[in-house]
């Protein structure tokens, strides 16, 4: 039989492929810094986000040392207030080696995040998640950091054969972005062999709401995501809401999806670095509540929240757009104690309460 060792590392198995050899002495050096407890300095890349400003804020709350490191392309500077701020692009070296200097583990968001903008201009997302996130990762294993929290996505399974999708479900991305993210998932696995890297990957699905300090939720431009726009819709901020198939092979003939809240996930990302931490070895975990939320049941949980109904007109389901994703978290409960905290009434109330400052936020800002 042929050896599995003989394919490519993100491949292979690494418990038949690792060997003591193959791990840098470095490894039990930031093993030793990492004890459980400790207080760590977190590089946090694209800290000037939604979702990363949001962890930075958990990771703040629970002790740790916060840098974020942001080139503010689509990030705010004001999701950063309190927090010591980076201006730099991750294709930076010289700039990322000198922050790397100051950190033990990196949480990594930076990177373009449009679906639909990835198929219209796949160059600029193999650019800024592949070929610039490559430069960051040269950068860490020239550095002495070896704990990494990977911001993946559920777009690198594709369209599930079978539901609700685990972690072992195919890896079939229907679109660049989803490819991009996945594609940095195998640099990962890579270097873990190499290198002593240990990661773990975090695969979301439908992120949404905002932080309960009222300080960060959802700013995108433009803004694409569904709730956000049937928020506005709802409170006569923006056009009809436009939904996407009314006849699919769902209850109701809508898409159904599974949202989860943004706390939910940033307080995945700090037990996964306290997993690291502690000697965890590297894995991918996907993030859900394992609940489905059809779009016209979530516009009747908007529509409630903002007293008023949401206007709506319906359009052809887009091609490649499955009908429903449900994702199985199991893993994430028995191997990082995690499942969501908030139920969808929830997210959509902090939804509507940012949406309803953001004004006042964006004049600011």
């Amino acid at each position: 039989m042929p050896s599995t060792c003989g394919s490519s590392p993100f491949i292979a198995s690494r418990s038949l492929c690792e060997s003591p050899t193959s791990i840098p002495p470095i490894r039990d050096k930031l093993r030793l810094r990492s004890a459980p407890g400790a207080i760590l300095k977190v590089l946090v890349t694209g800290g000037s986000g939604y979702i990363g400003s949001t962890t930075a804020r958990e990771l703040a709350a629970a002790g740790h040392e916060v840098l974020i490191y942001d080139n503010l392309a689509t990030g705010h500077r004001e999701l950063s207030r309190g927090f010591e701020l980076i201006e730099g692009d991750i294709a930076d070296q010289e700039k990322l080696k000198s922050a790397l200097q100051r950190i033990e583990a990196v949480m990594h968001f930076a990177a373009s995040a449009y679906v639909g903008e990835s198929v219209v201009n796949p160059r600029k997302y193999f650019r800024n998640n592949v070929e610039s996130a490559l430069v960051l990762m040269d950068a860490v294993i020239q550095s002495e950091v070896r704990l990494f929290v990977f911001s993946s996505s559920c777009a690198v399974y594709g369209v599930p054969h079978i539901l609700p999708i685990t972690e072992s479900s195919p890896k079939e991305p229907i679109n660049p972005y989803g490819a991009t993210k996945l594609f940095f998932e195998r640099v990962l696995s890579a270097y873990s062999v190499s290198h002593g890297l240990r990661y773990v990957a975090l695969r979301y699905f439908n992120a949404a709401g905002a932080h309960g300090s009222g300080e960060v939720g959802e700013i995108h431009n433009p803004e694409t995501h569904l709730i956000p726009l049937a928020i506005r819709a709802a409170l006569g901020n923006a056009p009809p809401l436009n939904v996407f198939g009314s006849d699919l092979d769902t209850p109701d003939g809508t898409c159904i999806r599974d949202f989860v809240h943004v706390s939910d996930l940033a307080s995945a990302h700090l037990k996964a670095l306290l997993y690291l931490a502690q000697g965890g070895p590297s894995l991918e975990l996907n993030l859900a509540t394992g609940t489905g939320t059809s779009i016209l049941e979530l516009l009747d949980v908007i529509g409630a929240a903002c007293g008023r109904s949401v206007p709506h007109v319906f359009s052809p389901a887009r091609i490649g757009d499955p009908p429903i994703l449900i994702a199985d978290a199991t893993k994430a409960k028995e191997i990082l104690d995690w499942e969501a905290r908030f139920d969808l009434r929830q997210v959509v109330e902090g939804a509507v309460r940012w949406e309803i400052q953001l004004p006042e936020f964006l004049r600011r800002a």
